[in-house]
């Protein structure tokens, strides 16, 4: 049998949030999610979910989401919301507030994509 030090019983979780840490050039047009700050926010995430007392939440870095020009970029699954996270942090908590605790979606901090 196999054990772990999580507080878990049992494998999941009722959400799981990726955050984009795709590195691309300095000078590419589309730019990275990295370069925006996404690893700082991620660690800011993980640390306002454990201090509010989230569970079942898994919160990581992912590789490339695909939207790095409008990044830095974060879904949580399972509703497949995509978010902007401000470079600030300012929304950080307010997604952990609403949304990981509440499962409300925090509509201001959704990501808009313009299709051409």
């Amino acid at each position: 049998m196999t054990t772990s030090k999580s507080d878990r019983n049992e494998p999941g979780y009722e959400r799981h949030v990726f955050i984009c840490g795709h590195e691309r050039p300095i000078d590419h047009p589309r730019g990275s999610c990295a370069a925006k700050g996404s690893l700082t926010l991620l660690k800011m995430m993980k640390k306002s979910a454990k201090e509010s007392g989230v569970k079942k939440i898994r919160v990581q870095k992912s590789g490339c989401l695909n939207y790095c020009e409008h990044g830095p970029s974060c879904v949580v699954y399972p509703e497949g919301t995509w978010y902007h996270l401000s470079p600030d942090g300012m929304n950080v908590e307010k997604i952990v507030e609403r949304h990981l605790l509440k499962g409300e979606i925090h509509t201001e901090s959704i990501m808009h994509i313009d299709k051409k």
